[in-house]
């Protein structure tokens, strides 16, 4: 049997070293309850979504929507809960270190804002980041801002 090989898309398997001088400020790996209460959301909308298109096309067991979209969702999150409970932030003195080898340096960084329970990073040149499954968005927001405003003279 081969060995099965990590995925580029998530960057090297080895963190970014910090640079000479640069200090870590806060670390965030992705909350288990809050990407599971994210699925049992998805897994709700999608069964009333489910059951309301199947209502509307005279179905005789609408039911099934809903089942199928709950157990969809399910599979998903426990096929993917491997991976995506493992994505770690790491906040310095001068960079955001992100998986897949996301280095954003904090004077690039334009906003960083709660975006449903997850957090968005905005930079200067427009490119968007989203930090998923924090278990206090509002409080990396903050410590984002705080580690930018101590660049500023």
């Amino acid at each position: 049997m081969s060995d099965i090989k990590r995925d580029s898309i998530h960057g090297p398997a080895v963190p970014a070293p910090l640079h000479e001088g640069e200090t870590l400020l806060a670390t965030w790996q992705a909350d288990k309850r809050v990407y599971w209460r994210g699925h049992a959301i998805m897994a709700i909308a999608g069964g009333i979504l489910a059951g309301v298109v199947l209502v509307a096309l005279g179905n005789p067991a609408p039911w099934v929507g809903p089942i199928a979209a709950t157990a969809a969702l399910g599979l998903r999150g426990a096929y993917l809960a491997s991976e995506a409970l493992t994505l770690t932030w790491r906040l310095t003195s001068e960079r955001l270190l992100g998986p897949g080898g996301h280095l954003i340096g904090l004077a690039e960084i334009t906003r960083a804002r709660p975006f449903f329970g997850d957090v968005q990073i905005i930079t200067h040149g427009g490119n968007k980041y989203l930090m998923k499954y924090m278990a206090d968005a509002q409080a990396v927001v903050d410590a984002i801002d705080a580690a930018r405003q101590s660049l500023r003279p």
